[in-house]
């Protein structure tokens, strides 16, 4: 896979241990609270508010999942279990997950509504790390490094 080739294999593997870390202990977290009792209360006398707090507990296990299996993915491509060709077919990237509405969430319980806008914040950091690979595979243009990275850049060439 080029776009994951492109980048420096070190820094690649470190990227995806850190945020495959972060997710198993956000989906660890995201089980053991919606299986407990307090998550269980939320709208026990309103069907619509339990069937919309079921709904958001199984879009944040989605959300989480679909992520979990994209940095496995990348785990396998880094050990040579999935090949270069093999790791750009679609079934290897990130899948789709539904946002969460702010407007339904708002009267959630604050640990439910952490854990709903921390996994929509995951998701979209892997989500543009996935899009960075891709620009980065087709060859396009990349934008003027940043004052820092030609700094190290120049270091880097000095010695």
């Amino acid at each position: 896979m080029r776009n994951a080739a492109a980048l420096d294999p070190g820094l690649h593997r470190r990227l995806v241990d850190g945020l495959y870390l972060e997710a198993m202990i956000m989906a660890d977290e995201a089980r053991s609270y919606f299986d407990a009792g307090e998550a269980g209360q939320y709208g026990a006398n309103d069907p619509l508010r339990r069937v919309a707090f079921a709904c958001e507990s199984l879009k944040v296990t989605t959300r989480l999942m679909h992520i979990i299996a994209w940095l496995l993915s990348q785990r396998a491509w880094q050990r040579g279990e999935i090949g270069d060709a093999d790791i750009a077919d679609e079934k290897y990237r990130l899948g789709r997950a539904t946002a969460t509405d702010p407007a339904l969430a708002v009267d959630f319980p604050f640990a439910a509504r952490s854990l709903i806008e921390a996994s929509q914040e995951l998701y979209g950091r892997v989500a543009r790390l996935q899009d960075r690979m891709d620009v980065m595979q087709q060859g396009a243009a990349m934008p003027e490094p940043g004052p820092a990275r030609a700094l190290i850049d120049r270091l880097n060439t000095a010695f």
